[in-house]
């Protein structure tokens, strides 16, 4: 069985800037890489799917982008957190895209590309559009955290959430997670 856990990046393992461009800036959570961690030693696959729409905005580059995820790769390395792929979205909304969130494009794509069994996979993420992403791509379950907007979230759209697990963060996503295997 090849599961998967699809990650959100700002405000689910990082916390929320507003179109974060340095790496000075990034703020990795409290416990996100020992979580992180602990989904790998269980046998998942992490893949990151981000919209990163300050690109086609023309507020960053992709380089900083690509900066920003590899000091974050090599911090989460210190908990032996290792990603397949990550996946990025940078077209402003409105613009077309194939995986602009809440696309399940990068999702299939890693299906194809990995071999992920999109049943046996799992959605984290602090929007409605990480959880729409997750569903349209047929995945067993998502996760809605707290942190970054989350919390906004779960005030102002209840009625949306049926369909998904609430919880405060991302070391308790993880554990709802390895709790269900």
């Amino acid at each position: 069985m090849n599961r998967a856990v699809f990650l959100d990046r700002d405000g689910t393992i990082i916390a929320e800037k507003n179109y974060l461009s340095r790496v000075e800036e990034v703020e990795i959570f409290p416990g996100a890489g020992a979580a992180l961690g602990l989904l790998c030693q269980a046998g998942f696959r992490l893949f990151l799917v981000t919209n990163q729409s300050g690109v086609g905005r023309g507020y960053f580059t992709l380089a900083q982008v690509h900066e920003i995820h590899q000091y974050l790769l090599r911090e989460l390395d210190r908990d032996r957190v290792r990603f397949e792929k990550i996946y990025i979205a940078p077209e402003a909304p409105g613009a077309p895209s194939r995986g602009r969130k809440p696309s399940p494009q990068f999702l299939w794509d890693a299906r194809a590309e990995f071999g992920v069994d999109l049943a046996q996979s799992y959605m984290i993420g602090d929007k409605l559009i990480d959880l729409e992403c997750g569903w349209n791509a047929g995945v067993k379950q998502c996760l809605l955290v707290r942190t970054g907007y989350g919390a906004e979230l779960e005030q102002e759209a209840a009625d949306k959430l049926a369909a998904a697990v609430v919880v405060d963060d991302l070391p308790a996503a993880a554990q709802w997670i390895l709790k269900q295997t």
